[in-house]
């Protein structure tokens, strides 16, 4: 019903024409328009969840069964972590892409992704698709990222608190290399960057890390059980030959040097030492960096299972791919690794 108000000032502007029947017309619409707004913003079931589903996500339909008949992950099996250590709260397709394949091919894990972004404390997430999409799946958990927790009682504190260090010019790659080793030590698990598309369950994979190729082993995947002895090295190493001035000597090289210190190398190889694995390339490597663009080349899918027939996950190389068009569909060896590993990102990427 039209408000009491409404019918007075009705009253009123009639006898008092032609101007006031602008008025009466612009308080007509403006009354209008902010009933449809409230509308729009109103949720239906009152103070519902923070951030419900889009409408184009419907979770019923991109949830597989074996997670919904799983319910919650078993506290027994090893956590899979991704982690952003930029304020980003913004989640990229691939990003998006990197946990839905992680939590289809983990259903009996926690999926946690730890979000420097995030207000600790803060219940809610920001309103994005991504965070709604993700929330479809049971095993998958988003948090803030506590750096400071999170280093204490390693020996990284005493580094993360020089002030000095956050002007480094690769701060953010070398504080991500940081938090993922004191992951591994402090929780065990699965460590994985938000650029890998996940194609089987890596469980198996334990106390294991990958080469990337040119003698150089790669941190982007790391699989170790808590408070193993390599990851502590590795720890002790990040200190006591810190250089936040080289572009990855926090990160390959590091790991690549205590390695071969821990199984007296000269040169890397593929190969089991002392309890931990350095992976083949293709494992989750199947890609090398040099050959980035072969993601955006059209292949069949004959070549396709050639390529991932020993392959657990496949790194896209962000730093260098980002940039670069992706058709959507297309036969593109990218596109086909989202059709396949991650369908609901898939359907966003179509949508868009």
């Amino acid at each position: 019903r039209m408000p009491s108000c409404l019918l007075k000032l009705t009253r009123v502007v009639l006898s008092h024409k032609p101007w006031a029947l602008f008025i009466l017309i612009f308080v007509f619409v403006s009354f209008a328009y902010i009933k449809l707004y409230s509308n729009v913003w109103e949720d239906p079931k009152g103070r519902g969840p923070p951030y419900s589903l889009s409408a184009e996500i419907n979770c019923a339909h991109y949830v597989p069964s074996s997670l919904s008949i799983a319910g919650e992950p078993s506290p027994s099996t090893p956590n899979v972590f991704f982690v952003e250590t930029s304020e980003q709260t913004t989640p990229s397709y691939l990003f998006s892409c990197s946990v839905e394949s992680a939590a289809r091919t983990h259903p009996a894990s926690r999926v946690v992704v730890l979000m420097k972004g995030l207000a600790k404390g803060n219940g809610s997430l920001p309103k994005h698709w991504a965070f709604s999409l993700l929330s479809c799946f049971p095993n998958v958990e988003i948090q803030p990222l506590d750096l400071a927790e999170l280093f204490s009682g390693t020996p990284l504190k005493p580094w993360y608190l020089q002030p000095q260090r956050h002007q480094e010019p690769y701060f953010l790659h070398v504080l991500s290399d940081a938090c993922r080793i004191v992951l591994m030590w402090k929780f065990g698990g699965i460590y994985l960057d938000t650029d890998f598309i996940v194609l089987k369950n890596l469980q198996n994979l334990t106390n294991a890390l990958g080469i990337q190729g040119d003698d150089v082993l790669n941190g982007a995947f790391l699989s170790f059980k808590p408070k193993h002895n390599f990851m502590k090295l590795c720890m002790q190493d990040f200190v006591q030959n810190y250089n936040g001035w080289v572009w990855g000597h926090q990160g390959p090289e590091l790991l690549t040097r205590v390695f071969k210190k821990w199984c007296s190398l000269r040169t890397i190889k593929s190969m089991s030492c002392k309890g931990v694995s350095a992976l083949a390339p293709e494992v989750v490597y199947p890609i090398p960096w040099q050959n980035w663009k072969k993601l955006f080349e059209a292949v069949s899918a004959l070549e396709l299972h050639k390529l991932l027939k020993n392959t657990y996950a496949v790194h896209i190389w962000n730093k260098l791919s980002h940039g670069t068009k992706l058709e959507i569909p297309s036969q593109a060896l990218l596109a086909q690794l989202y059709s396949q590993f991650c369908p609901a990102t898939y359907a966003k990427m179509k949508q868009d």
